[in-house]
């Protein structure tokens, strides 16, 4: 009887073994196949072009492949909700811009929370706005618009690409902290608002570096100042709005590595140590400085802290503002 007990408890601890045996190798492995690096916008923006010059790097890096798929909807949440969802292993991760706390707060129900559902890998990099005002206003120096501004409530119009883009809550955030009553136009994408504004239908507006760039270098918008801590290399003899005298006024279109819950740790410190090497190539750096984007990089943790950060900062602006989708 006693020998029957012992060779039990012999089975059972050698079944223990072999049942975390296959989720430690896994994970020292990592990775055994193609990892699905999720971009969820169409072609042609800022996530969709870090995402494929960060997806090159790791390739190399990682000695696997890295598939960019564009899986667009929702404003960022069709994308990000397939990773939210996916196994946790660390094949499935999104890039991801500030929709991803924005919309935490802007949509009363959502496929996915934030903080539960998802984990920060690396906060990867992260490029200012511009403000832009148009050729029509007459105005050349970002002084010259907050004056204006105050002196006529309701006359400036500020464009964006759509109701809880960064755009959108940048403008928000300039208009409350200045005291100044601008209304806001929403377009369905960034052409049609860049059109609007070198006719002088609206105002001003926030935008990406990248998306600001080819107008800016032909004169058919003004430039007037940066958003963010520094100066920008692209713009380097605007100042930035808080040299202007708005403290604090730090808005940055970032992005973000983000995984699924529950992903083993070693996996996600393989992944989050390849995005800071990738981060230091050559080839990055002067891809993302052609168009004002500063790799940044994170630990797990402080990615973390940054994500809750954001979300907070702007959660406050869509309260504040009265923001809603209706």
């Amino acid at each position: 009887m006693v020998s029957l007990r012992r060779g039990a408890y012999v089975l059972f601890f050698a079944g223990i073994a072999f049942a975390t045996a296959p989720t430690s190798t896994r994970a020292q492995d990592f990775p055994a196949r193609p990892i699905h690096l999720i971009l969820p916008y169409n072609p042609g923006g800022i996530v969709d072009f870090a995402g494929r010059v960060l997806a090159k790097q790791l390739e190399d890096i990682l000695k696997q492949t890295v598939v960019a798929e564009n899986k667009p909807g929702a404003g960022g949440i069709v994308g990000v909700n397939e990773v939210a969802h996916a196994a946790p292993d660390g094949y499935n991760v999104v890039l991801i811009d500030p929709s991803i706390v924005i919309n935490q707060t802007l949509h009363q129900t959502m496929p996915y929370d934030v903080f539960k559902d998802l984990m920060t890998i690396s906060i990867v990099c992260s490029s200012p706005h511009v403000l832009i005002v148009s050729p029509q206003l007459g105005i050349k120096t970002y002084a010259q618009l907050v004056a204006y501004g105050k002196a006529n409530p309701r006359t400036l119009n500020f464009g964006s690409a759509g109701v809880g883009t960064t755009p959108h809550l940048a403008g928000v955030m300039w208009a409350q902290r200045n005291g100044i009553q601008a209304t806001h136009v929403p377009y369905k994408g960034v052409g049609p608002s860049f059109i609007d504004l070198m006719s002088g239908k609206i105002q001003m507006e926030f935008s990406s570096i990248a998306g600001a760039l080819p107008f800016t270098s032909k004169g058919s918008v003004i430039p007037l100042a940066t958003t963010g801590h520094t100066r920008s290399s692209v713009y380097a003899d605007l100042p930035t709005v808080e040299e202007e005298g708005l403290a604090n006024f730090d808005v940055e279109v970032w992005l973000g590595l983000y995984g699924p819950a529950g992903t083993p740790k070693d996996v996600l410190d393989k992944l989050n140590g390849a995005v800071a090497t990738a981060l230091q190539e050559d080839e990055l750096k002067t891809a993302f400085a052609k168009f004002g984007i500063e790799p940044r990089g994170t630990s797990l943790a402080d990615g973390a802290a940054f994500t809750k950060g954001e979300y907070e900062k702007w959660r406050k602006v869509i309260i504040d503002g009265h923001i809603t989708l209706d």
